[in-house]
């Protein structure tokens, strides 16, 4: 997480107090019985895997920003955040029918492989799917939990409600809309941008950022300059995924960089390249893509009309342009001078990473 933490006063330490406010939270569910014991070992177990924490850091860059002052009041409620991330990313995992996250297995494949041994559970991959999709909504659960133990406010997680209930709704939706068009070559770029805000850039940079901000009682101005950084960040950084699940380095991303293809997968970058191939070319990467036997001289052949139909330079263009637009409105915004600081170097490591 490192490359991901900005230099203003307190930030550097946001990583380490996230992760002693999510241990010290796991640890109290855990003493409550062995029951719990199990979903928070694999609750860690995700957690503990290499998580950027980036929308913890977003949401004290937040907590900054209004003039909430010192850090450690607002770390429960942004390690909150990263809770419920997991609940996203387990179900996420499931409907993408994922075997690997962060270089591990995912919650569904981990459950399924410790029921394969069981002969009272006869069919493993459904209880590995239906036990993943309860520990989600757990983490879920207990996300909000943590937000309102977290010692704040009544008034100021009031004030947070709305922000919070609108991040939930966004992400469901995205998702939704993801599933709709995932495997649909022919939405379109406007298609998988619309999923990308959706489920990433709200979800991921604005609405962490004006979390924070509404938890220090920040104003009107505060939270649209929130959206005006947070929305261009969030789609270069799911574009920056885009890119990652095609042409990344899985022993970097720790995900396969077949999945996508696999899945066939409707991103901004095939959109881009359908929209620019030739005949031959289209052809290819229709009877290519989405085909689940792909291998690796596949995925090299469709890596290739990705270059030449010019699709990657494209996304690369994109990415930089919407980091330029994020960064270019702090100048425009309310926030303190070390929190445009923190921000613009956070735009720099989310778009320009390798995991």
């Amino acid at each position: 997480m490192t490359a991901l933490v900005a230099h203003a006063p307190g930030l550097d330490d946001v990583p380490a107090a996230v992760e002693a406010a999510l241990a010290e939270f796991l640890d109290g569910k855990a003493r409550t019985g062995a029951g719990l014991r199990q979903f928070t070992e694999l609750l860690r177990g995700l957690l503990g895997a290499g998580g950027k924490r980036l929308r913890p850091v977003l949401c004290c860059c937040g907590w900054l920003a209004a003039g909430g002052g010192e850090l450690a009041p607002v770390v429960p409620a942004a390690a909150s955040l990263e809770l419920f991330h997991m609940f996203a990313l387990i179900h996420d995992d499931i409907m993408d029918r994922s075997d690997t996250r962060r270089g591990r297995p995912t919650v569904h494949r981990a459950l399924a492989d410790r029921a394969s041994g069981r002969p009272d559970l006869t069919d493993a991959e459904r209880f590995g799917v239906n036990g993943a999709i309860l520990v989600g909504d757990l983490a879920m659960v207990w996300s909000d939990e943590l937000l309102h133990t977290s010692g704040l406010s009544a008034d100021r997680l009031a004030a947070a409600r709305p922000v919070l209930d609108a991040m939930r709704s966004e992400l469901m939706y995205g998702q939704y809309l993801d599933l709709l068009v995932s495997t649909d070559l022919d939405s379109g770029l406007e298609a998988s941008l619309t999923v990308a805000q959706y489920k990433t850039a709200k979800y991921t940079v604005e609405r962490p950022l004006q979390l924070g901000a509404a938890l220090a009682g920040g104003d009107d101005r505060t939270h649209e300059a929130c959206s005006a950084y947070g929305l261009p960040l969030g789609e270069a950084f799911q574009l920056r995924d885009d890119v990652l699940g095609v042409f990344g380095d899985p022993s970097v991303t720790g995900k396969p960089c077949l999945d996508d293809l696999r899945e066939g997968k409707h991103t901004a970058l095939l959109a881009i390249a359908l929209r620019q191939a030739g005949p031959a070319q289209a052809r290819t990467l229709r009877a290519l893509v989405g085909d689940a036997r792909l291998d690796e001289d596949g995925a090299a052949v469709v890596r290739g009309v990705l270059r030449d139909t010019g699709a990657l330079d494209t996304v690369e263009r994109m990415i930089h342009a919407r980091c330029r637009q994020a960064v270019d409105s702090l100048d425009r915004s309310p926030f303190p001078p070390a929190v445009r600081a923190a921000l613009t170097r956070l735009a720099t490591a989310a778009t320009v990473r390798t995991s």
